[in-house]
C-alpha cells in the first residue's frame, strides 16, 4: 500500500492514496453542492482538478457559479466549439475561427472562409454535446514557444502565431481536446462532461457562443438585444482591421517598427471625430437637459464628459458636468462586500436619492448646490458649487 494523506474539505477530514487527484476528491462530494464543481482552491491558489495531490493539505471547491469557476467553464466551451466547428466545417475554405468578444451570457465568434448557417451551427452543436456525453479529458502540456509557434501555424491561428513571436518566455502552456490543441490563459475543466449548457446561435455575421449566466450556471438565456453596444464593438473592429491593428500581435508590429505615436495620434483624431459626431446630435435637440453617460470604473467617463463638453461649447451651449463620484456616500455609510470590504462599485454606495432630488430641482429651474466628495477625508462636502438651468 502506498502513502496515505490527509485531505480537509470544510470540517471533515479524510484518508487517500498520494496522487489522488482534486477531481477524484471532488465527485465524493459533488452532492453537498448545488452547481457542478470545476476548480480547486488549496492555499488560497486555484487548482485545477486533474492534478494530483501529494500531500496533506485542506481543499476548497469552487462551482460553475463562481466567478473563477464560471470562467473556467466558458475557456472549456470555447475550446469545445472550436474542435467541433474545424471537425464539422469544410476545412479546405475555412480559415480561422474568431472569438471576437463577450456579448451577453457569451462570446461573439466569426469563422473566416465560410458561410455561417443555421445547419452548420446545428451541426457543430450536436457534434459538441457528443463530446460531452463521451466525458474527454482536457489535456494539459508545457511545451517550447517555437512548438507553438509550429502548432498555431498548423492550426491556421496566424493572429496567436503573430503574438507569440514576441513572447519572452521559453515556455507555453497548450491546452489540447480530441486531438484539438490551442493556446488558453487561464484554467480548464477535467473534463468535458461539466459542460451541459451552451447553444450556438446565428448573429451578425458570425455566430454566439452562448453560456449560463454565472448566477442561474444550468440555464441558458435568451439572446441578447444590445444593438448598440454590438454596432460599436463592430465598427471598432472594422476601424482596427482598417488600420492593421485588429489583434494584439498586429499591434506589437506597429510598436516594434516605430509606428506607436502615428497610431495613438490617429486614434486620437478618431475619438475626437467621434465627440464631435455626438455633440453635434446633442445640440441637434435643444429640448434634452440631461446628457447620461455610463461605463464601468476607470472607464474615462469623467475625461469624456469633458471632452464633450468642449466640443458642446463649439455649438454655443453651456455644459456642466457632474461626477457621480461627488455622490458617493460617507465611508461610514458604505456598504461592505462578503470579505468585509467597502464596496465602491454597488449601487447603494451612491446617494441616489440625494441625487435624484438635485437632478429633479435642476429640472424644475431650481438653484442647487452641488456636492464634492473629499476623498482624503472619505467624506461629501459643499464649497460653494451652485449651478441652474
Amino acid at each position: 500500500m502506498g502513502k496515505r494523506i490527509k485531505v480537509t474539505v470544510g470540517t471533515e477530514t479524510r484518508e487517500y492514496e498520494e496522487g489522488v487527484t482534486y477531481g477524484e476528491i471532488a465527485r465524493e462530494y459533488q452532492e453537498d453542492y448545488q452547481y457542478d464543481i470545476i476548480l480547486a482552491q488549496k492555499g488560497g491558489k486555484l487548482v485545477e482538478l486533474r492534478k494530483a495531490v501529494h500531500k496533506d493539505c485542506t481543499v476548497a471547491f469552487l462551482t460553475t457559479a463562481t466567478g473563477s469557476g464560471h470562467k473556467t467553464y466558458e475557456r472549456g466551451t470555447i475550446l469545445l466549439m472550436l474542435r467541433a466547428f474545424y471537425a464539422i466545417a469544410d476545412s479546405e475554405k475555412l480559415r480561422n475561427v474568431f472569438v471576437k468578444h463577450s456579448l451577453g451570457d457569451g462570446v461573439y465568434c466569426e469563422a473566416d472562409g465560410i458561410e455561417v448557417t443555421e445547419e452548420l451551427l446545428d451541426s457543430v452543436e450536436q457534434y459538441m454535446k457528443g463530446l460531452v456525453e463521451k466525458n474527454l479529458s482536457f489535456e494539459k502540456r508545457s511545451v517550447d514557444t517555437s512548438e507553438a509557434l509550429r502548432l498555431f501555424e498548423k492550426h491556421k491561428m496566424y493572429d496567436k502565431k503573430r503574438l507569440f513571436e514576441y513572447r519572452r518566455v521559453s515556455r507555453v502552456n497548450i491546452y489540447a481536446l480530441d486531438g484539438f490543441e490551442d493556446y488558453y490563459y487561464g484554467y480548464m475543466p477535467e473534463t468535458t462532461g461539466v459542460l451541459k449548457y451552451f447553444a450556438l446561435k446565428k448573429y451578425g455575421r458570425g455566430f454566439l457562443l452562448q453560456i449560463p449566466n454565472q448566477k442561474t450556471p444550468d440555464t441558458i438565456g435568451e439572446l441578447p438585444d444590445r444593438p448598440k453596444l454590438f454596432a460599436a464593438l463592430q465598427e471598432a473592429a472594422e476601424w482596427g482591421r482598417l488600420v492593421d491593428v485588429d489583434t494584439a500581435g498586429a499591434l506589437n508590429d506597429v510598436i516594434a517598427h516605430g509606428g506607436m505615436q502615428e497610431l495613438i495620434l490617429v486614434q486620437e483624431a478618431l475619438q475626437e471625430k467621434k465627440i464631435a459626431e455626438i455633440a453635434g446630435q446633442i445640440a441637434g435637440d435643444r429640448s434634452k437637459k440631461f446628457v447620461l453617460i455610463a461605463g464601468p470604473s476607470s472607464s474615462g467617463k469623467t475625461s469624456f464628459s469633458h471632452r464633450l463638453s468642449i466640443q458642446l461649447r463649439t455649438y454655443g451651449l453651456r455644459p456642466h458636468p457632474i461626477a457621480m463620484d461627488n455622490y458617493f456616500k460617507d465611508r461610514k455609510d458604505t456598504p461592505l462586500d462578503e470579505n468585509g470590504k467597502y464596496d465602491f462599485e454597488c449601487l447603494e454606495a451612491i446617494d441616489i436619492e440625494q441625487f435624484d432630488k438635485d437632478m429633479l430641482a435642476l429640472l424644475e429651474g431650481k438653484r442647487i448646490e452641488l456636492p464634492s466628495f473629499n476623498f482624503v477625508t472619505a467624506e461629501r462636502e459643499y464649497r460653494g458649487d451652485f449651478r441652474q438651468l
